[in-house]
């Protein structure tokens, strides 16, 4: 009979393993829901489909695995052959191959990186500015004799012309752009306000013109010519591109060589026509703390704090334990607000506290309307330096894009295929030729040593099946073939294939 016990409430305890009985383990696992999850049986036509995938993707796996890629002849096969000449000549012409596609390699990776790299050069931009007059008192406007009033039937006004052209090794073209300022013309439009005039023909319509390098222009007028104190303005500013049109498709308003606004006055006047540039990236004015360190007064962003970097690795003021900052000497404690140590992920920050934008580009002009200056009217010339992009860079990006380059490496390799083949066949050959060459120089001592190498490979291939007792290779199983031999054995096959896809070391 058992003992009776008396019942405790037994306190559970949180267990690690075992689990307990009927419950769910949790921890790592699927990450499924709880919930059905019903599935499609496949039919019998789609399970077809996926064998026969699969069937054709190990194709071309095994195709892959046995495609011949090496290209060197082996060594001693120039004793094989009837023209000895004809390997040196073949190794002779791998070296030049090599070399030619480690050149064309470095080249095309040099000309991509001068594409991708922004790259300005300055050229010059021609600007003449010239005015002509209407309804002056000496061109004849007299008074109506049969008005009341005795005042001239129009009042005078000029109009100013700013045209711009950028120089190019075309002296020709200057000579006609100077001729065409020089003329005096009158428009059609009496409403005062500034005109644009593309006089670009249509072979020109690719070339810069003078609205794609400013953003906006003012003309600011000597108020003290103005009667009653009313001041007049002049103001043109560049639209932006809308979202579906690119920056270089610009409307008309943005794509022109001309302006033209004309004023009243009868009075000589100075004018100032201000130009701001535009350009991409943009440029800024440094301070004079930071241009002392990067020894620039003009640039981007990225260049200063690229010239501000130069000069912290070049003066050795990294940090050795803390890469991310920087000691501070006299001149950068300016650029970084006095403090001793700087870090380099803020150089942007420090950076944009120095710059400022460029102010444009003023240029001078006095309007002349009196009589003697118009019997022979001279433009005033200035010539402004602005960026623009490399020449160069228009005429590589072609060769980066050239189909013809994509044809030409197919073709090449399909040679490089052809070739791996033929070098394969001559390994095979020379395999056979050297196999029988050493059968025929000591036949017994070969076929001795051919057994036990073949023994010796196929303890090898099937080691690991004589430990578990499928295949008994003791005796002089080795030695018969055929379908039941120990050589076709399943265990065989696949240690073969396994060591045939072995890449050599």
């Amino acid at each position: 009979m058992q003992p009776q016990f008396r019942p405790y409430a037994q306190q559970q305890m949180p267990q690690r393993s075992p689990h307990a009985p009927n419950q769910r383990r949790g921890g790592i696992g699927p990450m499924m829901s709880s919930g059905p999850h019903p599935q499609v049986p496949l039919t019998q036509a789609q399970i077809a489909q996926q064998q026969q995938a699969q069937a054709q993707a190990s194709e071309l796996a095994k195709r892959r695995s046995r495609k011949p890629t090496d290209k060197n002849l082996p060594d001693g096969v120039e004793e094989c052959i009837v023209d000895p000449e004809a390997v040196h000549r073949y190794k002779s012409l791998r070296d030049v191959e090599r070399r030619v596609d480690a050149t064309m390699t470095r080249k095309r990776l040099d000309l991509m990186e001068s594409v991708n790299r922004p790259s300005k050069t300055y050229k010059t931009l021609r600007i003449w500015i010239s005015n002509t007059v209407e309804d002056q008192i000496w061109q004849g406007n007299g008074l109506n004799v049969d008005a009341f009033d005795f005042t001239p039937n129009m009042e005078a006004s000029f109009r100013v012309k700013i045209e711009g052209h950028l120089l190019d090794d075309d002296d020709d073209s200057d000579v006609e752009i100077e001729a065409s300022a020089q003329k005096e013309g009158k428009s059609n439009e009496g409403d005062g306000a500034a005109t644009q005039k593309d006089k670009g023909a249509a072979g020109k319509s690719q070339k810069l013109r003078f609205s794609h390098f400013f953003k906006s222009m003012t003309v600011d007028f000597d108020t003290s010519k103005f009667r009653n104190g009313n001041e007049q303005t002049v103001e043109w500013k560049k639209p932006e591109p809308s979202r579906n049109q690119s920056a270089a498709a610009l409307p008309a308003a943005a794509d022109f060589d001309e302006l033209t606004f004309k004023r009243n006055g009868d009075e000589n006047m100075n004018i100032t026509i201000n130009l701001h540039r535009h350009e991409t990236p943009e440029r800024y004015k440094l301070s004079p703390d930071l241009a002392e360190v990067v020894d620039m007064t003009e640039a981007t962003q990225q260049e200063a704090v690229m010239g501000l970097w130069e000069y912290i690795r070049v003066s050795g003021l990294q940090e050795d334990e803390e890469k991310r900052n920087f000691r501070c000497d006299e001149l950068l404690k300016k650029i970084v607000r006095g403090a001793d140590v700087g870090h380099i992920p803020l150089l942007n920050e420090y950076v944009a506290q120095h710059l400022s934008p460029l102010p444009p580009v003023s240029l001078e002009y006095t309007v002349r309307v009196d009589e003697e200056f118009h019997k022979d009217p001279q433009p005033t010339v200035y010539d402004v330096q602005v960026a623009v992009e490399d020449p160069l860079r228009a005429t590589l990006q072609p060769l980066l894009s050239n189909p013809q380059y994509a044809a030409m490496l197919r073709d090449v390799t399909s040679l490089d295929d052809q070739l791996a083949r033929i070098v394969q066949a001559i390994s095979l050959s020379k395999a056979k030729h050297t196999f029988l060459t050493s059968l025929q120089e000591d036949p017994a001592n070969f076929i001795r040593n051919w057994l036990s190498s073949q023994k010796r490979d196929l303890d090898v291939i099937m080691g690991e099946s004589t430990r578990g007792g499928n295949d008994n290779i003791g005796g002089d199983e080795w030695r018969r073939g055929g379908r039941n031999s120990v050589w076709a054995t399943q265990n065989a096959r696949e240690s073969v294939n396994v060591l045939l896809s072995k890449q050599p070391r």
